[in-house]
């Protein structure tokens, strides 16, 4: 039996621009994916604090140290700029592993910078 376990999280994150003229996806700054454990094109569950709506899609590196949070295609109706995210990855895991895992999470600011790191 596998366990879906969150893996990371980005807790707080503020969205920067909403381009629905995109194929899919979100857009995320690399430094905040690589800081984070999220891997190109890797499934997310978002929660949007500003309006309730709950998505899921997948993650495209975005400019490193620009603290984009981009909403793209389908996504951009779901929320604008300013509304703040919880961003969500899980993994598959067996209870063993499960009982001594520890999810990375990063609390950010109003601009996308990390404000405190748990795991």
């Amino acid at each position: 039996m596998l366990l879906q376990i969150l893996k990371s999280k980005l807790h707080l994150a503020t969205v920067t621009d909403a381009c629905v003229d995109y194929e899919g996806s979100m857009t995320i700054s690399k430094d905040l994916m690589d800081q984070a454990g999220m891997l190109p094109y890797e499934r997310i569950l978002c929660g949007n604090m500003a309006n309730g709506n709950r998505f899921e899609t997948y993650l495209i590196p975005g400019e490193p140290g620009a603290g984009q949070i981009i909403l793209n295609g389908a996504t951009a109706h779901l929320g604008k700029p300013g509304d703040r995210l919880t961003i969500m990855c899980f993994s598959n895991l067996t209870p063993e592993e499960a009982s001594e895992w520890h999810p990375k999470v990063l609390v950010l600011d109003q601009q996308n910078q990390v404000m405190e790191e748990r795991s």
